[in-house]
């Protein structure tokens, strides 16, 4: 017994001393002293660990010279023909300070892709570049810049959706003059706020449609009224017309119909330039950065009729279908298991965005229970430690400090659909309806371009999410 005593105390011994001797070597390897220079002044003591790797976004490739609703210069006196790299950053971040995307090509953090690797001055074999602000873009180009630059500022106020009667009040009149994006004598574009009907029913009583109409005539007999419509949960640039014949040529847009019928090529070309994308964060990444889903949808009803799912279509030829095409790409790598989506319909089908992304591609939008709720169920939304894509290096989410996860943000118990319309390019339909009435165009009309292009910024629990992905705590 007594033997057994004194070797347990002999191990003992020894296992504190070599892990005070181990402890003691990775301390003095991460306190060696060195000579820092700050300032013009030598500090000595120990080094400063580098800044840690910031996940990067992907800017789509560079469409070339004009950009969608920019005007093209024109005559000898005016400038050449090209776009620099912080024009183009700037265009595609329209709700950003312009003083914020320079401050992040000062700091060397705008990197451009390179067709070939090159190996970087500590040796890494990398492909990707730092560019400079007047570097000239090419057509195809792909630029990354740091997730932080579009981190926006979180309002903490949160408007209450007002219920819509045929006579609003002064409060309501503001809340729905507060959405208006944009406004022309042709068409309203909104930025809609999540949980806010666009078309209304018996059972609704605060949709978009019944609000816009009482109190968004301005000068006008009658309100605007729907040409296009979004879920009750998304967000984003909602269009509406204000006349009777800017509605029919919107409708002519928005239709999957050849338009055959046409104003003039100006008119084609225009209406062949139209795009809508989106932003959401789905659960888990696809296998390809980006591609193309081409999957017909058919609608199917549930209880006794009361409900109505949109599904993919089997092929069985029994079943009505609608072609529906959407064009996907990755923003960035995946984070915390979910990942930055940009989405662009080429078709305009009930629920298409959310059914091509929980069913086609296997990544439901989170916050969609209705097309994502078993993935959902398996779903751990906690932080945990994760990968670094650049480096390989662990790291861990950290939550900001000030946000309120709880507003339905990625973090939250029960999640908002994280599905934003942030940019619509269309024609610029009151000009058009001024050349075709009177065969020419007015000051006014002439020096405007013949597409207009709008960027809203995402609402406040897609900005929380969008800081708590981006950040890093390693």
């Amino acid at each position: 017994m007594r033997w057994n005593k004194d070797m347990s105390r002999c191990l003992l011994f020894l296992v504190r001393r070599y892990s005070r001797s181990v402890g003691r070597s990775a301390l003095a390897n991460r306190c060696q002293p060195g000579i820092r220079v700050s300032n013009n002044i030598a500090h000595f003591g120990r080094q400063k660990e580098g800044a840690k790797p910031s996940q990067l976004l992907s800017l789509p490739p560079f469409p070339g010279h004009p950009l969608p609703g920019k005007k093209a210069p024109t005559g000898p006196d005016q400038p050449s023909c090209h776009v620099t790299a912080i024009s183009w950053i700037k265009y595609y971040f329209d709700e950003i300070p312009g003083s914020l995307i320079q401050s992040h090509f000062t700091k060397g953090l705008v990197q451009l892709e390179c067709n070939e690797s090159f190996t970087s001055k500590e040796g890494q074999t990398r492909f990707l570049r730092k560019i400079k602000h007047s570097e000239v873009m090419e057509v195809g180009a792909r630029v990354h810049v740091p997730i932080s630059v579009a981190e926006a500022r979180i309002s903490k106020r949160y408007d209450v959706i007002p219920s819509g009667t045929l006579y609003p009040n002064a409060d309501e009149i503001a809340y729905l003059q507060r959405l208006v994006f944009y406004k022309d004598p042709a068409i309203l574009v909104l930025n809609k706020p999540p949980k806010l009907p666009v078309k209304g029913n018996l059972p609704v009583h605060n949709s978009m449609d019944a609000l816009a109409a009482a109190a968004l005539s301005y000068e006008y007999d009658e309100g605007p009224r729907l040409v296009h419509r979004l879920d009750r949960e998304s967000s984003g640039l909602h269009l509406m017309g204000r006349t009777e014949e800017s509605i029919s040529h919107l409708h002519l847009l928005f239709s999957n119909t050849k338009r055959s019928k046409s104003l003039s090529k100006a008119w084609n070309d225009a209406c062949g330039s139209t795009y809508q994308r989106y932003w959401a964060l789905v659960i888990g990444s696809p296998k390809e950065k980006e591609g193309v889903i081409s999957a017909p949808l058919t609608k199917v009803l549930l209880d006794d009729g009361r409900t109505e799912r949109v599904m993919l279509a089997q092929h069985s030829g029994l079943e009505a279908s609608e072609d529906a095409v959407t064009e996907y790409r990755l923003l960035g790598p995946m984070i915390n298991g979910c990942s930055w989506m940009e989405l662009r319909p080429h078709t305009s089908r009930k629920h298409q965005l959310r059914v091509h992304c929980a069913e086609a591609l296997g990544t439901p939008i989170v916050g969609d229970y209705k097309y994502g709720w078993f993935v959902h169920r398996k779903w751990k939304q906690m932080p945990r430690v994760d990968v670094e894509p650049t480096t390989g290096k662990p790291y861990r989410l950290k939550r900001p400090e000030g946000l309120d996860v709880q507003k339905g943000s990625v973090l939250s118990k029960v999640p908002l659909l994280h599905l934003h319309s942030r940019e619509l390019v269309l024609p610029n339909i009151a000009k058009f309806i001024e050349l075709h009435s009177r065969n020419c165009l007015n000051a006014d009309y002439s020096s405007k371009p013949n597409l207009l292009r709008f960027v809203a910024p995402m609402p406040s629990h897609m900005k929380i999410s969008w800081k708590l992905m981006s950040s890093f705590l390693v």
